[in-house]
């Protein structure tokens, strides 16, 4: 199996060196890794402790953790890691790291020359992305290496007859901080104690937001007197589904979409099934004033505070591999709607069950939600409140890790 891993890396790899001719974000994957032995001057003398992320949505679901290691111990120096340019490219400035770079490829000889060059006292691994090179190095180390904010299903590879190896890599990690109850039994069921039930640091993280919100003007100016539907991480088949209702919306409101993909083709392609007045954010802070009804976010780092500007949201990825974070709507208490690709996520599930979200399977389900939260303001208002309860209620996950980890 381990030649299958090497193998399956390796085709990869070549896979993403082939697409970066004609794709930008494979051409960023490929140059990023480049040279990195040779691109820091590491400080021997210091401390480290190692922050992975797999994108920008597990940065900031695990910022809460970095802040906190960051002002409990500022003599410490921190790694951050990122496997996506999502993550990389717009966090590689962040004042929470000392070295921030890709991960390079998971290889024998790229962890053991990292873990060298770097010497990191604790490791810890947001979420998911268990990489067998480095998880093996860091135990051949004895470095503790903790997984934070992880959740597990049946159907992984980890609990299937065939999932040998994977159980392997499992095996390597020193303690898991899961989301819920189920993952902590799922553990056990592979021989695996060594968990606690922490929850999702991404509650901090959101509840953070709203207490340092950020003020846009230009924003403000948009919404004027009106209600605004706020669809955020939106890919073309959301995109699509919110454009047909705005032709046919009953109700005079106004709508803000921040596409997850921001290319100037993306941006062009959403005009275009666009059928009323809309506006760039980019054009908007030149112009001062619209009266178009559509505001496209042209940018990426304001979705998560434009919430706040907003009485309904959507959240975009439900009509494909899997919903982004309904959590940042949800902080600012609006009822969340989404596609009906949502089991992989806890906080989405609970809200559902909770009915401050909903979620929806074709247009049919999208019109009909949308229109009872608009037109019902008791009910909008009601799962608005309980949506933002939910966040205020799961928080508390930063200072489990920090007690189990620093004792602190």
């Amino acid at each position: 199996m381990l030649l299958f891993y090497i193998l399956g890396i390796k085709f990869y790899s070549i896979l993403i060196y082939f697409a970066s001719f004609f794709n930008d974000k494979a051409k960023l994957w490929i140059n990023g890794r480049k040279n990195w032995r040779q691109s820091f001057n590491v400080n021997a003398k210091t401390q480290k402790i190692w922050f992975h992320f797999a994108s920008l949505g597990e940065f900031e679901q695990g910022k809460p953790l970095l802040q906190a290691v960051k002002n409990q111990y500022p003599e410490k120096e921190i790694i951050i890691t990122f496997f996506s340019p999502s993550g990389y490219e717009i966090r590689k400035n962040s004042p929470l790291g000392d070295y921030i770079l890709y991960l390079p490829i998971d290889s024998r000889k790229n962890a053991e020359d990292f873990i060298k060059l770097f010497k990191p006292e604790i490791a810890v691994f947001n979420k998911y992305e268990y990489w067998y090179f480095y998880f093996e190095k860091l135990s051949e180390k004895q470095i503790p290496l903790y997984v934070t904010s992880a959740i597990f299903r049946p159907k992984q590879t980890f609990f299937k007859f065939y999932g040998g190896f994977n159980r392997k890599i499992l095996n390597l990690v020193t303690h898991f901080f899961v989301q819920n109850e189920e993952s902590i039994n799922l553990l056990k069921s592979i021989g695996l104690h060594n968990a606690t039930l922490s929850g999702d640091t991404r509650f901090d993280s959101v509840l953070n937001l709203v207490k340092n919100k950020k003020e846009f003007p230009e924003i403000a100016q948009f919404k004027g007197e009106s209600q605004v539907f706020i669809a955020g991480s939106t890919w073309p088949e959301d995109e699509n589904f919110i454009a047909n209702y705005i032709d046919k919306q009953p109700f005079d409101w106004k709508f803000i979409i921040a596409p997850h993909e921001i290319s100037e083709t993306k941006l062009l392609a959403l005009e275009k099934v666009i059928n009323v007045k809309s506006i760039r954010y980019s054009k908007l802070i030149k112009v001062g004033f619209t009266d178009a009804k559509v505001l496209i976010i042209d940018n990426i780092g304001m979705l998560s505070s434009l919430y706040a500007y907003g009485e309904i949201a959507f959240i975009g990825g439900g009509f494909g591999t899997g919903i982004h974070n309904t959590l940042e709507a949800a902080a600012w208490g609006l009822p969340v709607i989404f596609g009906p690709n949502y089991d992989k996520f806890q906080e989405a599930k609970d809200l559902v069950e909770l009915q401050g979200g909903f979620t929806v399977a074709n247009q049919n389900e999208l019109n009909t939600i949308i229109d009872q939260l608009m037109s019902k303001v008791d009910l909008r208002k009601q799962s608005g409140i309980i949506a933002k309860n939910y966040v205020s209620k799961s928080t508390g996950a930063t200072a489990i890790i920090m007690k189990h980890i620093f004792n602190s």
